[in-house]
């Protein structure tokens, strides 16, 4: 890594960061010399076990036990943050939920589920990051391809719930731009982790969709993100970003 794109000394909270993305999302921050927080809603095995890789490399993480729907565990989060390392340079939003199924069956359960975690979570996280970050902050968004091609039926509520995150990043560029925050959207297309994985049920489908003809890695993600996070990218605010092997070409 280039000392231009350093993110040494950073400090970082990934909701949602004990596997897939998440996961691989902390351990390149880390690697990148920031100290991460992660957050986890069960296993706290795998969240531990992320915080365990960081450390043995080096690095400093710790994880924090909270559910993306809670809006006092969100800024509880956030405060832990700022009080273990000092400081909260770094939001990643990735903490999401997916709920297939054909809108005649699809239950208002699901659809507040999906709408707290995939949404509301994200505007709440911001705010409190917003609240304590500095000049030169970053907060970061996980979406989805889905945002812009939802290719099968049942997927109508979680394409919403992507989509929504375009919208929040447009708006909170501009209020955050005076502030030297940058906000961006990444929008990952099929990725190998066990929501998706690339030998499960749905990859037959989806791979002929895609341009690249295989399934993302988790680490691919991350470094785009970790791209974001650091200095280079202080001029791309407010952006769509996609990384989905042209599912969306």
């Amino acid at each position: 890594m280039s000392n231009l794109n350093s993110i040494q000394g950073k400090s970082a909270l990934v909701l949602g960061g004990s596997r897939g993305i998440g996961a691989a999302v902390a351990r390149r921050l880390a690697a990148g010399g920031a100290s991460v927080a992660l957050t986890y809603v069960q296993g706290a095995a795998a969240a531990q076990a992320v915080v365990d890789d960081i450390e043995k490399a080096g690095g400093r993480a710790m994880a924090i036990q909270a559910d993306s729907a809670d809006e006092k565990a969100i800024e509880a989060a956030v405060t832990q943050t700022r009080e273990a390392f000092g400081a909260l340079d770094i939001l990643v939003n990735n903490a999401g939920v997916l709920a297939i199924a054909p809108i005649e069956e699809f239950t208002t359960e699901d659809l507040d589920r999906t709408l707290a975690v995939n949404v509301r979570a994200a505007v709440i996280a911001s705010r409190a990051a917003a609240r304590i970050m500095g000049q030169g902050g970053r907060i970061i968004h996980i979406g989805s391809t889905n945002a812009e091609r939802m290719p099968f039926a049942g997927g109508a509520v979680y394409a919403m719930s992507k989509s929504a995150l375009q919208g929040l990043t447009q708006g909170l560029a501009r209020d955050l731009g005076p502030k030297g925050i940058t906000v961006n959207v990444v929008q990952p297309g099929p990725v190998d982790t066990d929501m998706n994985p690339a030998s499960g049920p749905m990859a037959q489908g989806l791979i002929p969709m895609l341009a690249a003809g295989r399934y993302g890695h988790p680490e691919e993600v991350a470094s785009f993100v970790a791209y974001l996070a650091g200095p280079e990218a202080g001029y791309i605010t407010g952006a769509s970003l996609m990384i989905d092997g042209g599912f969306a070409a």
